[in-house]
C-alpha cells in the first residue's frame, strides 16, 4: 500500500521548526510529505481565500490531504475548490503535530463505553421542582444516564412523586434513593426506573413495585443478608443489580474493595454498580483521578454502573469525569492498551508534556523578527519577551516588564505602549508565570490547557487586544 503524502503549508518564520518536527515524524508514523512555505512572515495571518491563491498544487505531487496552521480560521471551502484533496487544520502549536497525529490513529476505536452512569441529585425534599430540572439538564449534559432522586432520613417525602414525574416528563431516566417503603411506593406509581436500595427491611416489597432494584447488604462490612436479599428477589423474579457498598479511606476501603471481587466470584452474570461518592466526596484530592481508578476496576469486574455525586467542591465535575473515564477505561481494557496518552481532557493541574524552544531557538527566533510586536515565551523557568531588536528574559514578570517598560533609549515606554496593551502583556506573563509554576504548556493568546475544564483557546475571543502582541507563527 503507497504511502499517505501530505503537504504541510506555513510561513517563512515557522518553516525551519516544522521541518525539523515533520521529519522525525514521517518515519514515526510513516508518511511522505511537502511542505509548502507561502510568501508570508507569520503563517497565523493565512486566510483561506489567501492560501487558494498561493498554495501550490502542481500535477504529479499525488498529495492525499493538506494540513494547515490550526489558527488558520474560517470556511476552507476555496482551498478544496482548487487542492480536490482534504484540508484541515493541524494544532495551533506545530510542536504538538506528534500528538495530533497519534490521536487521529485512535480515533475510531475510541469513544465506546459500557458502564451507565448514575448521578444522584442530593437533598431533593429541600429543593423545589424547578431547582431539581436544572440540576438534572446539567448533569445529563455532563454525560449522566440516569437520574437518581436523592431522598433524606426521616421520610416519607409525600413530594417523591411530583419530583419523579416532572423528570420523567423532561425525558429522564430516573432512579430514586431511598430504603421507605412509602417514597418508594409513591416513586415507582409515578414511573421510577430504579430503586436504590433494597436489603432484608425491605425486599419483600420489591415484587410489587415492578421495577428494578439494587440489592445492598445490611452490614457491608460482613456482606451480612446480601445472600438472603438476592435470594428472595430471585425467587420472586424482580431485577437487580448488586452493589455491596463501597467504604471510605480509613473506614474499611481497602476491605471493601475485596468485597466487589467476592461478589464478582459468587455472581460473576450478575449485574452490578458502585457507588463512588464514598471516594470523591470524602478524600481531600481532586475526584477526577479517583473517578479514573474506580472506573478502571468497575470495567475490570465488569461492573456496569455507578452511582456519583458532586456535592462538595473539588467533586463537582464528577459526572464528566466519569464520562471521560468510561470511555478511556473501555478503551484500555477492550484493546489492550494502556490508559496513556489516550485522554488527555482528563490531566487537568499539569500538562502531558511539554514543549520549549531552546535558548538558541529562541535567539534565532529574535534575530528573524522584523516587526515590533511582542512575544513572549516560557522556556527553562525564564520568561522571555522578544520583538525586532530585541530579547528581554528574567525569571519574575515584574522585572520583566520594568525591563520593557525601559527597553527603549532614554528610558521611554515602547511606541504604542498604551494602558490597554499594558494590560494585555501583565495578563500574558501572569498566565506564562502560572504554566510554569504548575508545568504547562505557554502560548500566547491562548488559554491554559485545563483539560475538560478549558472553555476557549483565545485569549479575550481574538480580540483586537489578543492581535497586538501575537507570537502566531
Amino acid at each position: 500500500m503507497p504511502h499517505e503524502h501530505i503537504l504541510f503549508v506555513t510561513g517563512r518564520l515557522a518553516e525551519k521548526s516544522l521541518r525539523a518536527v515533520v521529519e522525525r515524524l514521517a518515519t514515526e508514523v510513516d508518511f511522505t510529505y511537502s511542505i509548502d512555505v507561502l510568501p508570508i512572515t507569520i503563517a497565523a495571518f493565512m486566510t483561506p481565500g489567501w492560501i487558494a491563491d498561493h498554495i501550490s498544487m502542481q500535477p504529479g505531487r499525488n498529495i492525499h490531504r493538506i494540513i494547515l496552521p490550526g489558527y488558520c480560521l474560517g470556511d476552507l471551502a476555496p482551498i478544496l475548490d482548487v487542492a480536490h484533496v482534504p484540508v484541515e487544520r493541524g494544532p495551533r502549536d506545530l510542536r504538538q503535530l506528534p500528538s495530533f497525529f497519534h490521536r487521529q490513529a485512535r480515533e475510531e476505536s475510541f469513544g465506546q463505553y459500557a458502564i451507565e452512569i448514575f448521578a444522584e441529585i442530593n437533598h431533593c425534599p429541600r429543593l423545589s421542582l424547578d431547582d431539581i430540572l436544572a440540576a438534572a439538564r446539567e448533569l445529563a449534559a455532563d454525560g449522566a444516564d440516569v437520574i437518581d432522586v436523592g431522598c433524606e432520613p426521616g421520610g416519607p417525602w409525600l413530594g417523591i412523586a411530583d419530583a419523579v414525574r416532572a423528570l420523567r416528563d423532561a425525558g429522564y431516566r430516573v432512579s430514586i434513593d431511598s430504603l421507605d417503603r412509602t417514597e418508594i411506593q409513591l416513586a415507582v406509581a409515578a414511573g421510577v426506573e430504579i430503586v436504590l436500595s433494597v436489603n432484608r427491611s425491605n425486599c419483600d416489597a420489591a415484587a410489587d413495585w415492578g421495577t428494578e432494584v439494587v440489592a445492598i447488604p445490611d452490614f457491608p462490612a460482613t456482606l451480612d443478608g446480601l445472600e438472603e436479599t438476592i435470594r428472595i428477589l430471585d425467587s420472586a423474579a424482580v431485577p437487580f443489580r448488586i452493589d455491596p457498598v463501597l467504604e471510605p479511606i480509613g473506614f474499611g476501603f481497602a476491605a471493601s474493595l475485596g468485597r466487589y471481587l467476592h461478589v464478582r466470584q459468587r455472581y460473576p452474570d450478575a449485574a452490578m454498580l458502585m457507588g463512588i461518592g464514598n471516594l470523591t466526596e470524602l478524600t481531600d484530592v481532586d475526584s477526577a483521578g479517583i473517578n479514573v481508578l474506580l472506573l478502571g476496576i468497575c470495567q475490570e469486574l465488569d461492573i456496569r454502573s455507578v452511582l456519583t455525586t458532586q456535592v462538595i467542591n473539588w467533586a463537582r465535575t464528577s459526572v464528566r469525569e466519569c464520562d471521560l473515564a468510561r470511555r478511556l477505561v473501555h478503551y484500555a481494557v477492550s484493546e489492550r492498551i494502556l490508559p496513556k496518552h489516550v485522554e488527555p481532557r482528563l490531566v487537568v493541574l499539569r500538562d502531558t508534556e511539554i514543549a520549549e524552544y531552546s535558548a538558541e531557538e529562541l535567539d534565532e527566533l529574535a534575530g528573524n523578527i522584523r516587526d515590533r510586536n511582542h512575544r513572549i515565551f516560557a522556556s527553562g523557568g525564564t520568561l522571555h519577551i522578544i520583538r525586532a531588536g530585541m530579547h528581554l528574559e528574567d525569571r519574575d514578570p515584574f522585572q520583566l516588564f520594568k525591563a520593557l517598560v525601559e527597553s527603549e533609549q532614554g528610558g521611554q515606554p515602547p511606541p504604542n505602549f498604551d494602558l490597554e496593551h499594558a494590560f494585555y502583556l501583565g495578563y500574558e506573563l501572569c498566565k506564562a508565570k502560572i504554566a510554569q509554576k504548575l508545568g504547562k504548556q505557554y502560548n500566547q493568546d491562548e488559554s491554559l490547557d485545563w483539560g475538560y475544564l478549558t472553555n476557549g483557546r483565545f485569549f479575550n475571543n481574538g480580540n483586537s487586544i489578543s492581535t497586538r502582541g501575537t507570537a502566531r507563527g
